[in-house]
C-alpha cells in the first residue's frame, strides 16, 4: 500500500500580476475623486531639467497632434486628450485586447522658475515633447571677479 500525500488544490486561477495591477487602478480610479483619477489611462512621461529649460516627454502612441491638448493654467501644466477605438471588423474573435482606450490626462505643478507664456510643444512618432524655458532670473548671472 503506498501512501499519498495531500495537496490542496487551487480552484480559482491566480490571476496575472499586469491584470490585478489594472483591477486595483480601476478600483483606486472608484475611490479617489480628483483630476488624476477620472480618467480612462495616463500616458508614461519622463520629466528632465537642464541649466535653460525643464522638459517634459509623453509618449502617447496611436493618437493624433489634433486629439492632444497642451495647456498652462494656474502655474500647471495640462497634458490631456482621447485616444480612440479602432472600429471592430465582423468576423474577428479578439482573444485579447490589451491597448488602452479613451481620454487621458496628466497635471504637473511647474516650479516658480519656469517661463509659462514661453512653453512649446512638440508631437513626432508618438511623443509629446514640451518644453518650458526658465526665467532669466533663475538661469543666474555669472559675475566676472576683477
Amino acid at each position: 500500500m503506498a501512501i499519498v500525500r495531500w495537496r490542496p488544490q487551487n480552484y480559482y486561477p491566480t490571476p496575472r500580476v499586469d491584470e490585478f495591477d489594472r483591477a486595483v487602478e480601476r478600483m483606486m480610479r472608484g475611490w479617489l475623486r480628483g483630476p488624476e483619477f477620472d480618467f480612462d489611462w495616463n500616458p508614461s512621461v519622463d520629466v528632465a531639467e537642464t541649466a535653460d529649460e525643464i522638459e517634459v516627454k509623453a509618449e502617447i502612441p496611436g493618437v493624433t497632434k489634433d486629439d492632444i491638448d497642451v495647456t498652462v493654467e494656474n502655474n500647471r501644466l495640462i497634458i490631456s486628450g482621447e485616444k480612440r477605438q479602432e472600429e471592430e471588423k465582423e468576423g474577428k474573435n479578439y482573444y485579447r485586447s490589451e491597448r488602452m482606450y479613451g481620454s487621458f490626462r496628466r497635471i504637473f505643478t511647474l516650479p516658480s522658475q519656469a517661463d509659462a507664456d514661453k512653453v512649446k510643444a512638440n508631437f513626432e512618432n508618438g511623443v509629446l515633447t514640451v518644453r518650458i524655458p526658465k526665467t532669466e532670473v533663475a538661469k543666474g548671472k555669472k559675475i566676472d571677479v576683477k
